[in-house]
């Protein structure tokens, strides 16, 4: 197959999503500087075990977002963007989508057989809870976006698992509430891209209102914010890790929320958290400074 033939199908793969699978290494990088649980992750295996997690979740959300498309064909012609999609396009055909995606989530649950069992019942949990999103939940208001925040914290939960090591309930929240925060402000950049058209392109939408969402944002960002200072300043982190210098990472956390409700409320980039993460300059540059921050912080305990 030719680069101009294969490109509709990487599109269609959605390979830029896959940043939301960067949630399954966290339980790694935590367990690494936690002197209880420290040698669960020592040497090359516990790398090769979390890469074969991030290369399932990857298989199975490409092949749920195939199905997806699939199930959207139409309602993604009618969208002013949506439409450029390869499937509502016609750049990808219909039946070999649905052959490809059933080959990723096969090779997903398969390549998860070479990880703990705990690991694949929470990756078959995820697929079929994206199956009951796609056919049914994703019509719902709220019950959308909660299903979405759910996904990102079993990613979480499934690196965790992978490598037997445990994670902070606080770390699940926070993973929880920023998810959360991102899918609302993507809700509120729809409302207002389709107007008064919206439902038609995404039926849930009839039952939100953009005011309503400007304050669900904001309670949601101070949430999230208020919960990451309360994990990192809590005594059995400080415990763990042996030090109270985490909260050192704090003013970053807050940097990168309100340089991203600065994008969704001046410059309307809330529509696609992944793109944003991956262009803008200066939410990089923020992720940067809060990993040097906190490397330095755990090498120096």
């Amino acid at each position: 197959m030719s680069a101009a033939r294969s490109l509709p199908w990487l599109r269609a793969l959605r390979p830029a999503q896959w940043i939301k699978n960067g949630v399954v290494p966290a339980a790694y990088f935590f367990a690494r500087w936690d002197p209880s649980q420290s040698a669960h992750v020592q040497g090359l295996a516990p790398v090769l075990l979390v890469a074969v997690a991030v290369a399932c979740f990857c298989c199975v959300s490409s092949g749920v977002y195939l199905i997806n498309d699939m199930h959207d064909i139409e309602a993604d012609r009618a969208h002013p963007i949506k439409r450029q999609r390869p499937l509502a396009s016609g750049a990808v055909g219909v039946r070999p989508a649905l052959a490809l995606a059933a080959a990723l989530l096969s090779a997903g649950m398969a390549g998860s057989l070479a990880l703990p069992l705990l690991f694949t019942g929470v990756l078959g949990g995820y697929c079929l809870m994206q199956f009951v999103y796609t056919f049914g939940l994703k019509r719902i208001p709220y019950v959308d976006v909660f299903v979405i925040a759910t996904g990102f914290v079993l990613r979480a939960i499934a690196g965790a698992v992978a490598l037997s090591v445990r994670i902070s309930p606080w770390l699940l929240l926070c993973t929880f509430l920023l998810a959360l925060f991102l899918a609302l402000c993507k809700r509120r950049h729809e409302k207002i891209l389709l107007e008064d058209t919206g439902e038609q392109h995404r039926e849930a939408l009839a039952g939100y209102d953009r005011y309503l969402l400007d304050m669900q944002i904001g309670i949601t960002s101070s949430a999230t914010l208020v919960c990451y200072a309360i994990y990192t300043l809590s005594a059995e982190t400080v415990q763990r890790f042996g030090t109270s210098r985490l909260g050192l990472t704090i003013p970053f956390v807050v940097f990168g929320l309100f340089r991203y409700l600065e994008l969704v409320y001046r410059h309307d980039e809330g529509g696609r958290p992944e793109k944003v993460m991956l262009t803008d300059k200066i939410l990089i540059a923020t992720v940067i400074c809060y990993a040097v921050t906190a490397l330095t912080v755990f090498l120096t305990v």
